[in-house]
């Protein structure tokens, strides 16, 4: 069974930084690709980053050159490092993982994951 929690969400000021993790369980995490979605009130929940299991990057336009997402495979986790902050980017924030990137890619739709966890809450203040 695929485990996964997400931690590090709060309340910053906008342009502050945040680093979100999500530790993986039930998986041997080297093997497949990792991501992060995001979904705001009354919004569908959307592409944030991904990484390949062979730690290729991507990420959606919104949050290019802003976020870094970065893996750990010894620790089973993936992060999730936000710096200049914009009210825009308040949302829940949900980490899934995937065999490859394939489906997990920019623009791929979360109807297409299989396993999430079960978020953590990120706030910018204007």
């Amino acid at each position: 069974q695929v485990h996964l929690v997400e931690s590090g969400g709060g309340l910053v000021p906008a342009g502050g930084s945040l680093r979100l993790s999500c530790a993986a369980s039930g998986l041997t995490l080297g093997t497949y690709a990792m991501g992060w979605f995001r979904q705001a009130p009354g919004k569908e929940r959307e592409f944030v980053a991904c990484i390949s299991w062979r730690a290729d990057a991507y990420y959606a336009d919104s949050v290019k050159g802003r976020f870094t997402i970065s893996r750990d495979n010894a620790k089973n986790t993936v992060y999730l490092q936000m710096n200049s902050l914009k009210p825009e980017d308040t949302a829940d924030y949900f980490c899934t993982v995937d065999a490859s990137t394939a489906r997990l890619r920019p623009g791929g739709s979360a109807r297409s994951m299989d396993y999430w966890g079960k978020g953590t809450l990120v706030t910018v203040s204007s």
